[in-house]
């Protein structure tokens, strides 16, 4: 009797520690899949900001466009000035 409740204990402690094993396996996987959830919206946040900085970089270079053509057309007109008089 007394090796069948060894042997019984020893059945149920093992039980008892993969049972263990298995929640923290469950902590681990929903802690992991929380990390990814943030990575995934940090990603976002990070693209978002780069399309933003993509369209404040085109509109500063249609700015300079814009501002290199004024000048070129103030040039020629100070050119054609100074060839009337």
């Amino acid at each position: 009797m007394a090796i069948e409740n060894v042997i019984l204990a020893v059945i149920i402690g093992t039980l008892a520690a993969i049972v263990y094993s298995l929640r923290v396996l469950v902590r681990m996987e929903r802690r992991i899949a929380r990390i990814d959830r943030h990575i995934e919206l940090m990603t976002l946040s990070i693209a978002n900001d780069e399309k933003k900085i993509l369209r404040e970089e085109k509109e500063i270079e249609a700015e300079e466009r814009k501002l290199e053509e004024a000048l070129v057309r103030r040039r020629a007109a100070r050119k054609k000035s100074k060839r009337r008089k």
